[in-house]
C-alpha cells in the first residue's frame, strides 16, 4: 500500500453512478481516460460492458458498479475509465467520475467493518477530510469475473532435490485477501510445505513469536504488502528489530508489479519480492529461500 517515500498510501478517489465514494491505490492505476466506444462481445460476463481498443491493444471494460452489487449503467458513453494493472492483468473500470488524489497514513486504514460480508468488495476504510472512504478490493472484483486457475505443478518444474528441500519446511503466509490466501496456500500444500496462514500483520507477529517460543520456529514468511493498519513493509521493519524472530526470511508477495516494489522491499529488509500470482514463480522463489537458509 505504501509509496517509496514513507508509510503513506496514495489513493485515487472516484464515484460510482450512485454517488458512492471509493478509493483505489494509485500504484494500481495506469491512466484515466474518457469512456471510449466499446465493442460488445456476445458471450461476455454480465458485469463486462465490452472491449475497448486502446493504442493497438484490447482492454476489457468492467461496469464497476454492477460488479460490486449496485445498479449498473446504461450503454451511454458517460463516465470515464480507470485503467488498472495488477496481478499480471490489465483492465478498465467504468466509473461515473474521478475526483482527486489524496494521501493518508497506512496506519489510518482500518479493516472493513465487522459484518460487512463477503460481498463488500473493500479491503479497508479510512477518513479523508472528515468523509469515510472505502478502499476498493479490485482483486476480489477480478476474481468474481474470472477466478484464477491455479497452474498444475509440472513434475519437471522442480528437481527431486528441490522437492526434498521444501518438503515439511515451515512457512507462514499473511494476506488480508481471502482469494489470494487460498491461491498461495494451495500452491504451498502441493509443494508439501508445512504451512500456516493468518489475515493480518499483527496476527503474523504473534504467531511467529509463539512458534519460536514453543521451539518450532517458522523459517519463511510470505507476506502481502497491501494490508490495513500495518502493511507488509512495516511488518518487515518491525520484524527486523526483534532479536529472536528478526532474522526470518521474508518474501513479499504483491499484486503490484514487483519491479516497482523491489527497491522499497530491500530497503526495509525483505529478502525477495514477487508479483502475484504464478505457481511457477512462487515455487522457484521458495526454492531460492530455502537454499539461502542451508
Amino acid at each position: 500500500m505504501t509509496l517509496v517515500l514513507g508509510d503513506t498510501l496514495s489513493l485515487l478517489l472516484f464515484r460510482l453512478h450512485s454517488g458512492r465514494l471509493l478509493g483505489i491505490n494509485l500504484l494500481k492505476v495506469q491512466e484515466i481516460i474518457p469512456c471510449p466506444a466499446l465493442t460488445k462481445l456476445p458471450s461476455r460476463h454480465p458485469h463486462v460492458r465490452g472491449v475497448a481498443h486502446l493504442r493497438g491493444s484490447t482492454l476489457t471494460v468492467i461496469d464497476l458498479a454492477r460488479a460490486i452489487g449496485e445498479r449498473g449503467v446504461s450503454d451511454s458513453q458517460d463516465g470515464c475509465l480507470i485503467v488498472t494493472e495488477l496481478s499480471r492483468s490489465r483492465q478498465g473500470l467504468h466509473v461515473q467520475s474521478v475526483e482527486r488524489i489524496v494521501q493518508c497514513y497506512t496506519s489510518d486504514v482500518r479493516p472493513p467493518p465487522a459484518g460487512s460480508g463477503s460481498k463488500a468488495f473493500i479491503t479497508g476504510v479510512t477518513q479523508i477530510d472528515g468523509k469515510i472512504v472505502q478502499i476498493l478490493d479490485i482483486e476480489k472484483v477480478l476474481h468474481e469475473l474470472a477466478p484464477v486457475i491455479i497452474e498444475e505443478l509440472d513434475e519437471q518444474l522442480l528437481s527431486g532435490s528441490e522437492r526434498a528441500l521444501l518438503k515439511g519446511r515451515r512457512v507462514l503466509v499473511v494476506d488480508d485477501s481471502h482469494v489470494a490466501l487460498q491461491q498461495t496456500m494451495l500452491t504451498l500444500r502441493k509443494l508439501e510445505l508445512d504451512c500456516q496462514a493468518v489475515r493480518s500483520a499483527a496476527d503474523a507477529l504473534e504467531l511467529l513469536q509463539e512458534q519460536h517460543d514453543a521451539g518450532f520456529p517458522i523459517e519463511v514468511l510470505v507476506s502481502d504488502i497491501e494490508m490495513p493498519e500495518m502493511d507488509g513493509y512495516d511488518l518487515v521493519r518491525t520484524l527486523r528489530k526483534k532479536p529472536d524472530i528478526g532474522q526470518i526470511y521474508v518474501l513479499l508477495h504483491t499484486s503490484l508489479d514487483s519491479t516497482m516494489n523491489t527497491e522499497k522491499a530491500r530497503a526495509v529488509g525483505a529478502n525477495d519480492v514477487l508479483t502475484k500470482f504464478s505457481t511457477v514463480d512462487l515455487s522457484k522463489s521458495l526454492v531460492r529461500a530455502f537454499e539461502s537458509l542451508q
